[in-house]
């Protein structure tokens, strides 16, 4: 019986261990890489912000959680913070978009089409950063999401060699079972982030894509 007792204590030491190590890598990795909305003055200017995609509805709408992201990235590009907007999200359907909803509502925001690039591939935050850099050439790169997702994002991104800085959203913590959600999703998400970049996976490539090249010598 006592050894038992030992041994699930031990398992769950170890469960805890597992979860706990890949939160602190991504936090150590974020450090002082981290900004908010109000401190949009502070974020170094950055050619090209990487929006992350986060759901669209079936009207074909992007998601509190994606319109929050999408309106921070519109504001990054009106005060001149950024000059390119790569949004990157999940295409796997024809009946599924996110990247073209992105793009759409950007548009519909008043930035310039020629500004907005979307990548069709970003199935994840790991694909979409590889694909950032190995796809698009970028190896400089504001990232756009949640405030509770970004740590992730930049260990993920820097861990693959893209120099990143991360501006988060936090307007909708108000809707707070979906926020809490969303925070403890990212233990999880962490254990399979230090699998990816440890494995160096393959993400969905492809042959290089000039289309940030394209936006970033196109007047405006």
């Amino acid at each position: 019986m006592r050894r038992a007792v030992v041994g699930a204590i031990s398992v769950g030491l170890l469960g805890v261990i597992g979860l706990v190590g890949p939160a602190v890598w991504t936090r150590t990795s974020a450090s002082g890489r981290l900004y908010t909305a109000e401190q949009l003055p502070q974020v170094p200017p950055t050619p090209v912000a990487l929006v992350l995609g986060a759901g669209v509805g079936p009207d074909w709408r992007p998601s509190l959680f994606l319109k929050a992201r999408l309106d921070l990235a519109a504001e990054l590009y009106r005060q001149g913070i950024a000059k390119v907007l790569l949004v990157s999200g999940d295409n796997s359907t024809h009946a599924y978009d996110e990247p073209t909803v992105m793009r759409d509502y950007l548009i519909s925001a008043g930035i310039p089409a020629a500004h907005v690039v979307p990548d069709f591939a970003g199935r994840d935050t790991y694909d979409s950063c590889a694909r950032a850099t190995r796809v698009f050439g970028v190896d400089h790169l504001l990232l756009v999401s949640q405030s509770y997702h970004l740590p992730r994002a930049l260990a993920i991104c820097r861990a693959l060699g893209v120099d990143a800085v991360g501006v988060g959203d936090d307007s909708v913590a108000r809707y707070e079972s979906v926020w809490r959600g969303g925070v403890l999703r990212e233990y999880p998400a962490n254990v399979k982030a230090v699998w990816d970049v440890t494995s160096r996976r393959d993400a969905i490539l492809g042959p290089p894509e000039p289309g940030v090249r394209d936006a970033l010598a196109a007047p405006g």
